[in-house]
């Protein structure tokens, strides 16, 4: 494996040799801001996080431990790198599946330097005795071991320097009550309005070096589910159409129209799938109520896939409702797929009689 990857990596320094090409490739890294002045939307948390770090400044503390959550895409990863750039210290980043044991989390531990930031991504899936070692890491800055084992095993304490732990979870509920106690700033991400969404692309165009036209600007707003990584991905899939069949340095609403139609992706952002889920229910099982795993079953999709990527954002748009019996489609959403409600049916039939 390791030989494999130094060709690799031979053969992606013999592509990148030109200036220019290594250009768009810092390009194609750089969406993410890098401070708080360039971080578009979260008006309040940036607000309330710019006066945690000034404080902590002040009083040459290390930042409060901080606790992102909220659904994905929303920009928790790109805060906590923006917190260690507005503190000026190192970030450690790791993901929670990765620290499979003890020691996993002891080692980044023992190496952080003073007022150094540990990032956890998806913090949610630490395994339960990881977790417990996190307890006395982020109140006393210290870490207990156990050494040896059976009669002889003893308890060793180790003192670590002062750090912040910054974790990201999509889903709060999935935290135990002593690690979520234990962060003092709680902060809650909300979906982005489409003028923020709008100057997101805006900015993500100039650094791509592309013409954006306002139409075109306003129609993927409104097709990225209020989402800045939806956004940027839509972007970059419209920047691809531009480069084959228009002006590869222009996005205007033509190209961005042709792009979403193949890509199957309608005004409100509801791709091929969303369309799926919603029609199944309305056809095959007269609007509902449905319970999940038979939706799951339906559309051929895993139960969680469609518990947390699809169904959170058609109940934000109105087009579904959880009821003790199931999911129901709302009038709503047989509106936007053209189809006639049961209610207005019901409604029609009385009509004629």
């Amino acid at each position: 494996m390791a030989i494999v990857s130094k060709k690799s990596q031979q053969q992606d320094d013999r592509i990148i040799a030109s200036s220019s090409t290594e250009d768009k490739d810092a390009n194609e890294f750089s969406l993410r801001p890098k401070s708080m002045s360039e971080y578009i939307g979260q008006s309040e948390v940036k607000k309330n996080l710019s006066v945690f770090i000034e404080a902590a400044k002040k009083r040459g503390d290390p930042l409060e431990h901080v606790l992102f959550h909220g659904p994905p895409g929303l920009g928790k990863t790109t805060l906590a790198n923006i917190l260690s750039k507005e503190m000026n210290v190192n970030i450690k980043t790791t993901a929670g599946p990765a620290l499979e044991k003890q020691g996993d989390l002891a080692a980044i531990l023992t190496n952080l330097k003073p007022n150094d930031i540990l990032f956890i991504d998806e913090i949610h899936r630490l395994k339960a005795p990881v977790e417990e070692i996190l307890y006395s890491a982020m109140e006393d800055f210290c870490l207990d071991i156990v050494i040896g084992k059976g009669p002889a095993a003893r308890s060793m304490r180790l003192s670590l320097p002062k750090f912040t732990l910054v974790g990201a979870t999509t889903k709060l509920s999935m935290l135990s009550s002593p690690l979520r106690d234990r962060f003092g700033n709680l902060i809650k991400l909300e979906f982005y309005k489409e003028d923020e969404i709008e100057q997101i692309l805006e900015r993500s165009s100039a650094i791509f070096g592309l013409t954006i036209n306002d139409d075109a600007c306003v129609r993927l707003a409104q097709s990225s589910r209020r989402t800045p990584r939806i956004a940027n991905r839509l972007l970059k899939r419209v920047r691809d159409f531009a480069t084959v069949y228009g002006d590869s340095d222009t996005i205007n609403s033509a190209i961005v129209e042709q792009a979403l139609a193949a890509l199957g992706v309608d005004q409100l952002g509801l791709d091929n799938t969303d369309r799926q889920i919603l029609h199944t229910i309305a056809d095959k099982f007269r609007g509902g109520p449905v319970g999940l795993n038979t939706i799951a079953a339906a559309t051929n999709e895993e139960q969680n896939t469609v518990e947390d990527i699809y169904e959170p954002y058609l109940l934000q748009l109105g087009f579904l409702e959880r009821t003790p019996r199931g999911r129901v489609v709302t009038d709503r959403a047989y509106k936007h797929l053209g189809l006639v409600a049961p209610s207005q049916q019901t409604m029609l039939i009385a009509e004629n009689q």
